[in-house]
């Protein structure tokens, strides 16, 4: 299963713009599950990752274009974005 992770403002200046992670590839019990577990995931690939994701910047989540919780199931071809909770234009 295939999805788009999105990276939006301050943690698209440290992560770029996007990355396709392929889940099929990711072995249990990491596997994520849903938004909350990805992002989770996404913290520990690198510091990087860690430091633009950590909790402490209180960044929103959309799962296709929507503001989402956590508990949001990822599905075959999603697209889900970080970003912080002010943006610019």
């Amino acid at each position: 299963m295939n999805i788009v992770v999105r990276y939006f403002a301050s943690v698209r200046e440290k992560l770029g713009e996007r990355e396709l992670i392929d889940l099929s590839a990711i072995s249990e019990p990491s596997l994520p599950r849903t938004v909350g577990e990805l992002h989770t995931w996404l913290t520990q690939r690198s510091p990087e990752h860690a430091a633009a994701l950590h909790e402490d910047k209180g960044l929103r989540t959309a799962f296709n274009q929507t503001l989402c919780a956590a508990d949001q199931p990822l599905v075959e071809g999603a697209e889900v974005a970080f970003f912080p909770p002010v943006t610019g234009g």
